[in-house]
């Protein structure tokens, strides 16, 4: 097996763990190519991202182009004759003039089971519509935003306890050698691609922070999924007057009659039960607009929660 000369693109902390594995390989990683230093946090300070950190620990040369369709970036690209570029959450769109650039393809890392999730928020919307499995899809990169053929699948059951956050982390570790047997296979020639079978085909679109409002009106289970989607980013939120609070672990709970949903019910006093459009549940981790991440018995020490008022 002849080792390809990889040209690495991505960005995020979920691309971390294949950039190492292919370092560990027989495969040969010429550059590492990655978006630009962003301010981050309250003090707005320049932070590189972590893939940045990870090549240049590994004595990877890092480019950071503001623009990646200028001709020194190209220019660039060509003069490492790559074989191949990996991509994996680069968050930047290649055009044609890139495709044309290795000599065997581009190869992507998709975080869902293609065709189903194409798109910037696949693991999110796995858990928001309930599913019970999702996994991780390498695939043959097109200009057309995850439509190419597929290469090898490994699935992943969801738990009742994933969140975005676990499940992020589980399935960029699968990513890694799935990645590697990939390449591996495509080496050897032994790798068919697949299409994508186009009646199958989801989306998973972008979130915003708007788009984390409970809507309490929603079944109880759906309500659970959707707050378990939305931690950490970007957060599942409700009101309570003008108060804003950020949820992120509830149970279900007995509704012990009628109410309407939204409503805080009365329970114990070192827990907030509310209804929903089909039971309650019972909230058990809450942050106020202000506060940090507690649980609703630390929290209610200090704010209180009258049953009967409402969350909208």
């Amino acid at each position: 097996m002849k080792p390809f000369r990889i040209i690495f693109m991505g960005t995020p902390e979920f691309a971390v763990p294949a950039l190492k594995t292919l370092h560990t390989s027989r495969h040969e990683i010429v550059a590492v190519l990655t978006q630009p230093d962003r301010p981050k946090g309250r003090g707005r300070k320049l932070t590189p991202p972590p893939v940045k950190v990870a090549a240049l620990e590994m004595g990877y040369p890092v480019e950071q182009p503001g623009c990646i369709h200028k001709p020194d970036c190209l220019s660039f690209l060509t003069a490492k004759a790559p074989d191949l570029f990996v991509v994996i959450a680069f968050g930047r769109l290649l055009k044609p003039h890139h495709f044309a650039i290795p000599t065997h393809g581009v190869i992507n890392v998709h975080a869902s089971l293609l065709p189903r999730y194409r798109g910037p928020a696949p693991i999110q919307w796995a858990l928001i519509n309930g599913d019970r499995e999702t996994g991780v899809t390498t695939m043959v990169m097109e200009e057309e935003l995850d439509a190419g053929d597929m290469l090898l699948q490994a699935s992943t059951a969801i738990s009742s306890d994933d969140t975005a956050a676990t499940l992020h982390d589980r399935l960029s570790e699968m990513g890694a050698p799935l990645l590697l047997e990939t390449l591996d296979h495509l080496a050897n020639g032994h790798l068919d691609p697949i299409p994508q079978d186009p009646k199958a085909v989801t989306y998973a679109p972008l979130l915003t922070k708007k788009d984390g409002r409970i809507r309490w009106d929603q079944p109880t289970a759906a309500i659970d999924a959707f707050i378990r989607g939305m931690t950490p980013w970007p957060g599942a939120f409700t009101f309570l007057g003008d108060l804003r609070l950020k949820l992120f672990k509830v149970r279900p709970a007995r509704l012990p009659q009628p109410s309407v949903p939204g409503t805080i019910i009365p329970g114990f006093s070192d827990e907030i039960r509310v209804a929903t459009g089909d039971g309650a549940l019972t909230i058990l981790e809450i942050q106020s607009a202000s506060g940090r991440r507690m649980a609703v018995s630390d929290f209610l020490k200090g704010t209180a929660i009258i049953p009967g008022s409402r969350f909208e």
